[in-house]
């Protein structure tokens, strides 16, 4: 018996480890449009799992548009590389999940387009009822609205019985804004312990642990 109805899940640094690849085309795209940038690696960490637009929202509109569009290209044209790597368990659980008959689904607030292109490369849309990009929605993470629509589209109006599985600060609070459950990647690369002190209902130190907590049994 299942305690939840539907898992959704963040992508990335959740499912796959994309931070690096996500850092590395933020630099870039400063390199591009401005020659450069002075803000720290915790500042722009800080903004994973919003959209692009808040990123970049210091700048003025124009130089935001620009900062976007450069940083789309430069991270498309790598991803297309098949440079971003899933975490070790991750199919096993997915597989798992899926064998006990829960509906799974993602909640990002990467741009579909963009998003779809790792999910083809690792093949894992058969693992998932729905997924909800950044334009499905109008409000975005740290807002419940994303996990909402996730919900709705599966039929499951008892937010209670919803668990969101995710690595940052937005995704946290986008499942308490709602009443989700949140469970905390132990792989995360955001600082762990801010986000373990922000009260997260789980904390996922292996893989295998996932679908105890879906069960409400020890490993």
């Amino acid at each position: 018996m299942s305690k939840y109805d539907l898992v959704l899940y963040d992508l990335d640094g959740t499912l796959w480890d994309s931070i690096p690849l996500i850092l590395e085309s933020l630099r870039k795209a400063y390199d591009i449009v401005l020659g450069g940038t002075d803000r720290t690696e915790a500042d722009l960490k800080s903004y994973i799992g919003r959209p692009l637009g808040d990123t970049f929202a210091m700048h003025d509109k124009e130089t935001s548009d620009k900062l976007i569009e450069a940083y789309l290209d430069y991270n498309c044209a790598r991803m297309k590389e098949n440079a971003i790597p899933i975490f070790p368990g991750v199919y096993d659980f997915l597989g798992k999940i899926k064998s006990m008959n829960v509906k799974q689904g993602i909640v990002t607030s990467k741009r579909r387009d963009s998003a779809m292109i790792t999910i083809g490369l690792l093949k894992l849309e058969e693992y998932f009822d729905t997924m909800i990009f950044r334009e499905d929605t109008v409000l975005a993470k740290p807002h419940g609205e994303p996990l909402i629509e996730a919900a709705r589209r599966m039929g499951v109006s008892d937010m209670s019985r919803v668990l969101y599985v995710g690595d940052a600060s937005a995704d946290l609070l986008s499942a308490r804004d709602c009443g989700a459950d949140f469970a905390l990647v132990g792989w995360t690369r955001m600082p762990k312990e801010e986000l373990i002190r922000m009260g997260p209902d789980f904390v996922i130190e292996t893989a295998e642990r996932l679908s105890c907590i879906i069960t409400g049994t020890e490993l």
